[in-house]
């Protein structure tokens, strides 16, 4: 995969470190399957880039707490790792951000760090975080009373407006409600099931569409739109949607950077929309996919990640030999 030299979406950087001033590393990939999209093109990148790398499954991974002497068994074997890439599913991010602050402990560099990953799963937490930071956001609300719940519906402005769980995922427990008897409905049931939700502005002018901004390190690397299908709000790619090629302005690669830097990311996607008053973040996603991204553009995220983390790590040793 190449990029266009020209290509809008990503920033201009300095030629790629030569061949012969790379370290091989040993690098561990956190995922549950060696077969998934991601994990496979970043054993592939790394891989070509002469490091040792290995796909370790989180949840089979044994933590030995012992002081002074942490580490982590698999599969009968004590890991011995330079990096680690967290690929923690959503509904393992318990145990998953566990194994990555144990590497930590071990002194592993992450390409997230475990308090990140956390702080980008929770989503009330990161709004929190972002809205601190001044970074634009729609107009949200959250309250744990049913009895509430038309305080919530005024504080954004009334129907039409989306309702969340915050524990949803992919557009999974999204609902738009077109009025404000519709929008009771709705948290009612939801909070009826004791779920936690989240009521937000619908953004009408964003016609279902959505872009997605690639960060690593400092840089927005590459950067798509995602179109929902006709009569459908929600633009995520499981969910039937289409990815296309984004030129982002100054204030939509701005704002992206200062939402991954926010909530002390290094790798993130990061998902915006375009309103009348500039660009709204909904999320930023600690283990973006990179099928979508990659297909759309033409861009190689993946050797764009592992010259990252090459370029940490190096940074690390250096450090360590002046200290």
């Amino acid at each position: 995969m190449t990029q266009n030299p020209g290509d809008p979406t990503a920033e201009s950087h300095p030629a790629a470190e030569p061949e012969r001033a790379r370290t091989p590393l040993r690098i561990g990939i956190l995922s549950r399957k060696a077969s998934l999209y991601s994990t496979d093109r970043l054993v592939q990148a790394g891989k070509a880039r002469g490091h040792d790398i290995r796909v370790v499954d989180y949840l089979r991974c044994v933590m030995n707490i012992t002081s002074h002497r942490p580490s982590v068994v698999y599969q009968g074997a004590p890991l011995e790792l330079d990096v680690v890439i967290p690929r923690i599913g959503a509904s393992n991010t318990f145990y998953g951000t566990a194994v990555v602050r144990q590497f930590e402990m071990m002194g592993v560099m992450a390409a997230n760090s475990s308090v990140s990953i956390s702080r980008s799963r929770d989503k009330l937490r990161s709004l929190q975080i972002l809205s601190r930071e001044g970074v634009g956001l729609p107009v949200s609300g959250f309250a744990h009373s049913p009895k509430d719940i038309q305080g919530v519906i005024d504080m954004v402005g009334g129907a039409p407006l989306v309702v969340k769980l915050l524990e949803g995922t992919q557009g999974v427990g999204v609902v738009l409600a077109e009025t404000d008897k519709a929008a009771e409905s709705v948290i009612s049931a939801f909070r009826n099931l004791d779920a936690n939700i989240l009521v937000q502005e619908f953004i009408k002018e964003a016609g279902g569409a959505d872009v997605r901004a690639f960060v690593v390190g400092d840089r927005v690397v590459a950067s798509m739109v995602r179109q929902g299908p006709p009569g459908e709000f929600r633009s995520n790619l499981h969910r039937g949607g289409s990815a296309t090629k984004a030129k982002l302005s100054p204030e939509e690669r701005a704002c992206a950077k200062r939402a991954v830097k926010a909530l002390g990311l290094r790798v993130a996607g990061v998902d915006m929309l375009r309103s009348n008053h500039g660009p709204l973040i909904m999320e930023v996603n600690s283990s973006p996919g990179l099928q979508g991204v990659e297909e759309s553009t033409g861009i190689d995220v993946a050797t764009k990640i592992l010259e990252h983390l090459e370029k940490r790590s190096a940074d690390g040793r250096r450090r360590r030999a002046e200290g």
